[in-house]
């Protein structure tokens, strides 16, 4: 492979900047730049300098050998000043020597996926460890990038490997005598990792949820209080507001992290019955937002009736409690009464149903998983029906084998590689 570069950490000023060479000419443009011997895994500190001998920068220098580094191949580091100027000069030095190449973006984790040292879900965790921006994001794609999905598929994958072996013995041996009967141990086999897939499976919906958020609604007539309810709860102006109704008319989204979780609050336009076309959109956009959102808060009076069903978890409460005599279940954002009991409902609700995410988190991990269910669920009628249908079995957990394979990027994964590396930045 070519020898690729990057600056791998963010563009602009900075304490330290880190630019990352790997493949095998790495250790001779280390040597180059630092014009000393580099270990074959340590560090030095030395000067950098160009093919002129000028002074670019003092440098920690990395080096790491084939296939002891995070891309499997020879790799050096510099760990340099972080001005701009600094690491262009280091950049064009590395570029002068005509033995690198610029990296595209992810270039460097598709090395490491290539050579074996991530799997594919590894590398979306990566992804998404890269993108947290809350504590339970962050636990979730550590969880991911330490490859537990991947053992767990491996686990699925051998115990399939044992139970179509076995089924395959059987059908080689059809006209003999066969000393043990392997249909017991096969089935406990299958129904091991058909319990683990359905509760994979089960899970995926929360738990991606938890990577990309949680949606929570406010919902209710118009000059309830919605957008002032917003604001406070976001800490700054979100919405505006005014004492006329219908100021409202798309959905304003606010991104909050609440105990941990990420989460979307919003401010939905006041449902009612109008005759303004624009409003009108705004309020079924509203509705359709509402519906689909993962909680609702209803600001509505005793008697009003909801345009939009309540479901588990919701919250319905009183509008505007700085109005009132008596303040019990009510909320306002005028003066925060309320709001307390409010984001403690919502992030109980949310925590109790993050509690049941699985680890895969991805709708592309949920179909791999569903076509091994299906596949496992013809395999178990095929060996009820009899050992004249057991190449039959046999086939389809073969076929749930590789749907495992592909969930870890082992098969047919080439026209999903270009995707996913492409929302990597450059250095990585």
């Amino acid at each position: 492979m070519d020898t690729i570069f990057a600056l791998a950490t963010a563009q602009g000023k900075a304490g330290v900047a880190v630019i990352r060479v790997s493949g095998p000419d790495a250790p001779e443009i280390g040597e180059f730049l630092t014009r000393r011997t580099l270990p074959a895994r340590g560090m030095i500190f030395s000067k950098l300098k160009d093919r002129d001998g000028q002074i670019l920068d003092e440098a920690l220098v990395l080096s790491f050998t084939a296939p002891d580094s995070f891309t499997g191949e020879n790799i050096v580091e510099f760990q340099i000043h972080g001005s701009v100027a600094v690491a262009d000069a280091v950049l064009d030095a590395i570029r002068a020597t005509e033995r690198a190449r610029l990296a595209d973006p992810g270039e460097f984790t598709r090395r490491a996926l290539d050579n074996g040292k991530l799997d594919l879900t590894q590398v979306e965790g990566l992804a998404d460890l890269i993108d947290a921006e809350t504590e339970a994001q962050r636990k979730q794609a550590q969880v991911i990038l330490s490859g537990g999905l991947g053992k767990i598929a491996d686990g699925w994958r051998s115990d399939l490997i044992r139970a179509a072996s076995l089924i395959e013995v059987t059908i080689d041996f059809a006209d003999e005598d066969v000393p043990v009967d392997v249909t017991p141990e096969v089935t406990a086999l299958l129904q091991n990792v058909l319990t683990g897939l359905k509760t994979q499976v089960e899970g995926v919906g929360i738990a991606e949820r938890i990577r990309t958020g949680f949606e929570v609604a406010i919902v209710g007539a118009p000059n309830v209080g919605k957008s002032t309810l917003l604001n406070a709860l976001a800490g700054r102006n979100a919405a505006i507001t005014s004492e006329y109704a219908g100021t409202t008319r798309d959905v304003i989204e606010v991104r909050m992290d609440l105990a941990g979780l990420p989460v979307t609050l919003l401010d939905t336009a006041g449902i009612r019955a109008t005759d303004d076309h624009v409003e009108g959109i705004g309020i079924k956009l509203a509705q359709e937002r509402a519906e689909a959102a993962d909680l609702r808060v209803f600001l509505a009076e005793p008697d009003d009736v909801l345009d939009v069903p309540m479901k588990e978890g919701d919250l319905r409460l009183l509008p505007k409690a700085d109005q009132r005599e008596d303040a019990a279940g009510a909320v306002s954002g005028k003066t925060g009464a309320g709001i307390d009991e409010l984001v403690l409902h919502i992030s109980s609700t949310l925590k109790n149903r993050s509690a049941h995410a699985g680890i895969a988190t991805r709708a592309r991990h949920r179909d791999a998983m569903q076509t091994a269910l299906e596949s496992l669920h013809q395999a178990v009628t095929m060996l009820e029906n009899g050992s004249e249908f057991y190449d039959l079995a046999a086939e389809d957990m073969r076929s749930a084998i590789r749907a495992l394979e592909l969930l870890v990027g082992r098969i047919d994964v080439e026209n999903l590689l270009d995707e996913i590396f492409s929302s990597f930045c450059l250095g990585k």
